[in-house]
């Protein structure tokens, strides 16, 4: 059988964690339409009767604001280099910019196949796709090219076909039943965080962490306590909301993702607590999983 990891990367919001999602048919990676949701390495797992393909999903690369930033991109740099196959995942309704050549002078360097999936082409008309394509081509001799709606297209056998050519022989990587190799707390961290993200604007969500205080099973349910960290007491009041109304919206929402991912009744508390510019200590940033919190800082 074939088997081996493609590493999807990427600039923020171009839509690797919705294709990885499609493409194992699982909720494994949370996705909101702000830059920089995805904060760790994500892995999604597609297995068939001869072929196992594990999914890495990256941190969004970009211009870093604070250490969590220049960790998340060191994250993603790394798992590039120890893949089989990358996927350049690129927003093709938008002009390319500094940030895609960045991506791209990365992806050169690490010597491997590279597939170009250029998204979002329903958003795009066919003369704007030749048009990119052309473009994309001009840049770097891409093994395969790619263009789809990771967001809508719902077929997506001629990649996964395309994409076992190029992998080696081998076994199994993970027992044929296991989608995510994600642990179940930080799956649970992470629906949450993504509700944070949908509900509020601004800073407040990108100085938002989530960690799992408590959980329980008792009776069939699940008994959850969840703390929210942030950096600022006025981001406190805010997540709160006027009388515990924002924080009791994120918990309904979250409530119900939780139930779905675990399948059993889920009662979920929230907190709220200041942790003074967490985004820039190395200690923090890795307690609360992100940013290659499992690799070697």
């Amino acid at each position: 059988m074939k088997s081996g990891f493609v590493a999807l990367a990427g600039r923020p919001n171009v839509g690797k964690s919705t294709l990885i999602n499609n493409l194992v048919h699982e909720k494994v990676a949370i996705v909101t339409d702000k830059p920089q949701t995805t904060r760790s390495e994500i892995r999604g797992i597609l297995t068939n009767d001869d072929l196992q393909i594990v999914f890495t999903d990256t941190p969004g690369i970009h211009k870093a604001q604070d250490r969590l930033g220049a960790r998340m991109n060191r994250e993603a740099a790394d798992v590039i280099q120890g893949v089989d196959l990358i996927y350049l995942v690129v927003d093709g309704s938008v002009p390319f910019s500094k940030g895609d050549q960045y991506v791209l002078e990365m992806v050169k360097n690490a010597g491997l196949p590279v597939f170009l999936i250029l998204n979002k082409v329903d958003q795009m008309s066919k003369e704007q796709i030749i048009k990119n394509l052309a473009s994309w081509q001009t840049k770097y001799d891409f093994d395969e090219y790619f263009p789809m709606s990771a967001k809508f297209d719902t077929d997506f056998q001629d990649l996964v076909e395309t994409t076992a050519k190029y992998l080696p022989e081998g076994d199994l990587l993970y027992p044929a039943d296991m989608i995510s190799d994600g642990a179940e707390n930080f799956r649970i961290a992470e629906i949450i965080r993504e509700k944070v993200l949908e509900c509020l604007e601004q800073e407040v969500p990108h100085a938002s962490a989530v960690v799992i205080e408590s959980k329980k099973f008792r009776k069939g349910a699940c008994y959850i306590q969840a703390m929210i960290l942030v950096e600022r007491a006025g981001q406190k009041a805010i997540m709160i909301g006027k009388k515990g109304s924002m924080i009791k919206k994120i918990g309904m929402l979250a409530r119900k993702d939780i139930e779905q991912l675990l399948q059993k009744s889920v009662y979920l508390e929230l907190f709220v607590r200041v942790e003074e510019e967490w985004r820039s200590k190395d200690s923090r940033i890795t307690e609360y999983g992100y940013g290659g919190a499992n690799r070697t800082l």
